[in-house]
C-alpha cells in the first residue's frame, strides 16, 4: 500500500559479506582530511562512517574583518610542482615570472598543480582550455576510477527493498547524507534531502512553503531563475513578492536588504514569510553577506540559501550560518555525478512544509480508492520522490572527501588568477586606435589573498564584453565561435540570471518595458545587440596557463587582421547553416 520497507532499510546494517573498502588506488600528492575511527584515504571509496572534516578550516562569510585562519606554507614547492612544458608554451614563461612577483602566495598552492597533472591531465593532452566551472566543474579522474571499481565489485539495489543489495544501497545513501552534513558543518537537527540538482531543491521549498494571503517572499534581483521561480508559488497563494535591487556590479547592499526585510517583516506566525539569499552570483561574481540570514531569521522569516555557486570554492558552515534550508548541486562542486543535488535542511523547517502531492518512497499507507495518506516516519524520505539515485550516491561521499582536501587552497589560487586576468583584460587596447578591447562588468575582489586558508570576498568568475574599435559590443555568438575555434570553453549569455545580467549591462529600465509574451529576439531587437555577457569562471583544476591562454585569445580581438579573419569564418558558417 505504501513504502513500509523504506524506513527500515535506511538504518540497515551492511552485511558482513560485503567488503566495500577499496585500498588499491594511487594516492600520492593528496592532503588527507582528519580521519574518524573508520575513515580511509581521500582517494578510497567505500561505505563506512563519514569522516570528521578538519575543524581548522575557517567558516565562510563575506564581511571584512571576520575571523580568518591563515596557514603557513612558506616552504618552496618541489620541482615536480611545476609543469615546465606548459609554462614555455606560447611564451608564457616570462609572463609567469612576472605573475609570481605580483602574486607570491600563488606558489603555496602548488599541490593543485600536482592535482592538475594527476587528475586533470586530459586538459593538456587534448589542448582544451576549460573556463566554465560555474557551468559545471570537471570531474577528477581518480573519482571516476574508484567509483567504477566500487560498482564493479559490489551489488546495489533499490533502497525501498530489504534484500542484501538494497541494504547496501541504503547504507551508502545514509553515509552520503552524513558526509554532506559533516562537510557543511551542520549541527544536530539538520538532515539531507537528495534531489536532481539545486534547482529541484529550490523548487521543493517553493512548492511546499505555506504561503498565504499576507505572506512575503523577499529575494535579490541578482539571483538564478530557480530562485526567481519561487515567486510563482508565492503569488498563486496570495503572497507579496519584494525584490532587493542589485548594485551596478551585481549583488546587494546589506543596508538595502535589511530595509526591505524590515519593511515587509511577517506580522505573525499566521503569515509565514520566506527570504531567499543567493550566496554567490553566477554572473556578477558577488558574494552576499551571510549575516543577513540571522537578521532575517530574527525578524521572523524562514530562510533559504542558494549555495550552488558558493559551495564549490568557499567554506560554508551551517553552524555559523544556521539557515533553514540550503540548496547545492554536487556536479558544480566536483564534477561527478550529474543529476544529484541536495537540500540541506532543518527537520523543524521540513515539518512546516506542505507538499502538494505524494509519490512512491514518501508514504507509508495510501488508501486507494479513498483519501487517507500516512507519510513515512523519516522526515527526509517524505521529500525524496520515487527512487533516489542510489548508484551514484557513493560518489558523493567520495567527492566531498576529495574536495575537502583541496578546498583550503582554492580561494588563494583562484583569487590570484582572477585578479591577474581581470587586470590584464582591462589593459588590452585595439591596435587601430588604442580603444579598450574589453569592458569588465563583474565584481572584482577588494583584496588580494596572500595565505592559504583565507576566504575571498568575491568569487572567481569574470563577466565582460568585447568592444569593437568604435566602442560597440561584439556579438556574443561571434566570441563563442572564435573561442571554440581556439579550444577555449567559456560561456556567453545571461546565465539564467536576468537580474544580475541586467544590472551589469545597465538594462534595468529596459526590464521595466517588457510585456507579457515578449521573446528574447524582440528584447534583443529593442536593445540593439545580443543580450548577455562573456563569462570566464575558474575552478578546481584552473592554473596560470589557462588564464594566459584566455588573455592571448582576448588580445587577438584587438588585432585587426586576426579579428577580421575570425569574423569571416564565423560569417561563412552562419551563412552555411542558414542555407
Amino acid at each position: 500500500m505504501g513504502n513500509a520497507a523504506s524506513s527500515s532499510s535506511s538504518h540497515a546494517v551492511v552485511p558482513p559479506a560485503y567488503d566495500i573498502t577499496l585500498q588499491k588506488h594511487h594516492q600520492r600528492h593528496v592532503i588527507k582530511p582528519k580521519r574518524s575511527k573508520s575513515a580511509f584515504s581521500v582517494l578510497t571509496l567505500g561505505c563506512t562512517s563519514a569522516p570528521d572534516y578538519p575543524e581548522s578550516l575557517p567558516s565562510q562569510d563575506t564581511t571584512l574583518g571576520d575571523r580568518e585562519e591563515k596557514i603557513s606554507y612558506e616552504a618552496p614547492p618541489p620541482l615536480y610542482a611545476f609543469s615546465t612544458n606548459d609554462l614555455l608554451e606560447d611564451h608564457a614563461a616570462a609572463a609567469y615570472k612576472d605573475f609570481q612577483k605580483d602574486y607570491p602566495g600563488y606558489t603555496s598552492t602548488w599541490i593543485l598543480d600536482a592535482l592538475r597533472r594527476s587528475d586533470f591531465g586530459r586538459l593538456d593532452r587534448v589542448g582544451e582550455t576549460y573556463v566554465d566551472y560555474m557551468g559545471g566543474s570537471l570531474y577528477p579522474e581518480s573519482l571516476i576510477r574508484v567509483h567504477t571499481d566500487f560498482l564493479h565489485n559490489n551489488i546495489l539495489g533499490n533502497t525501498h527493498s530489504l534484500n542484501n543489495a538494497s541494504k547496501l544501497s541504503a547504507h551508502c545513501a545514509e553515509e552520503a547524507r552524513q558526509a554532506v552534513l559533516s562537510f557543511f558543518r551542520a549541527p544536530a537537527g539538520y538532515t539531507v534531502v537528495f534531489t536532481a540538482n539545486a534547482s529541484a531543491a529550490l523548487k521543493l521549498v517553493g512548492e511546499a512553503f505555506p504561503f498565504v494571503e499576507g505572506s512575503t517572499y523577499v529575494l535579490g534581483a541578482d539571483s538564478h531563475n530557480s530562485v526567481h521561480g519561487i515567486r510563482q508559488y508565492a503569488k498563486q497563494r496570495g503572497a507579496d513578492v519584494h525584490y532587493i535591487e542589485s548594485t551596478p556590479t551585481g549583488g546587494l547592499e546589506a543596508s538595502d536588504a535589511k530595509n526591505i526585510l524590515a519593511a515587509h517583516r511577517p506580522h505573525s506566525s499566521s503569515t509565514p514569510s520566506l527570504f531567499a539569499l543567493t550566496g554567490q552570483s553566477n554572473v556578477s561574481n558577488s558574494k552576499n553577506p551571510l549575516t543577513l540570514i540571522r537578521y532575517a531569521s530574527s525578524l521572523g522569516y524562514s530562510t533559504l540559501l542558494d549555495a550552488a555557486a558558493l559551495a564549490p570554492t568557499s567554506i560554508v558552515s551551517l553552524t555559523d550560518t544556521p539557515v533553514d534550508a540550503m540548496a547545492v548541486s554536487f556536479y558544480k562542486m566536483f564534477g561527478f555525478p550529474t543529476g544529484v543535488g541536495a537540500l540541506v535542511v532543518k527537520e523543524s523547517f521540513l515539518a512546516q512544509l506542505n507538499r502538494p502531492w505524494f509519490a512512491g518512497g514518501t508514504v507509508d499507507v495510501v488508501q486507494a480508492p479513498g483519501n487517507i495518506v500516512t507519510m513515512v516516519s523519516e522526515m527526509h524520505e517524505r521529500f525524496e520522490d520515487g527512487t533516489i539515485n542510489y548508484l551514484n550516491l557513493p560518489a558523493i561521499t567520495q567527492g566531498l572527501r576529495f574536495l575537502s582536501a583541496y578546498l583550503p587552497f582554492l580561494p588563494l589560487r583562484l583569487s590570484n588568477l582572477t585578479h591577474y586576468l581581470t587586470t590584464s583584460l582591462s589593459e588590452l587596447k585595439h591596435e587601430q586606435n588604442g580603444a579598450p578591447v574589453v569592458r569588465v562588468l563583474s565584481r572584482i575582489p577588494c583584496r588580494k589573498l596572500k595565505s592559504v586558508g583565507e576566504q575571498s570576498d568575491a568569487g572567481s568568475t569574470i563577466s565582460f564584453i568585447f568592444l569593437t574599435p568604435a566602442g560597440e559590443q561584439m556579438p556574443l555568438s561571434f566570441i563563442e565561435h572564435a573561442a571554440s575555434s581556439q579550444n577555449i570553453s567559456l560561456r556567453t549569455g545571461c546565465m539564467c540570471n536576468p537580474g544580475g545580467a541586467a544590472a551589469l549591462l545597465s538594462l534595468r529600465s529596459d526590464m521595466d518595458r517588457l510585456y507579457p509574451g515578449v521573446t528574447m529576439k524582440e528584447f534583443e531587437k529593442h536593445v540593439g545587440h545580443e543580450l548577455g555577457v562573456v563569462r570566464v569562471s575558474l575552478g578546481l583544476a584552473s592554473n596560470f596557463q589557462d588564464t594566459y591562454r584566455v588573455l592571448r585569445f582576448a588580445s587577438t580581438m584587438g588585432e585587426e587582421r586576426s579579428r577580421r579573419a575570425m569574423w569571416r569564418t564565423w560569417s561563412d558558417e552562419k551563412i552555411g547553416t542558414a542555407f
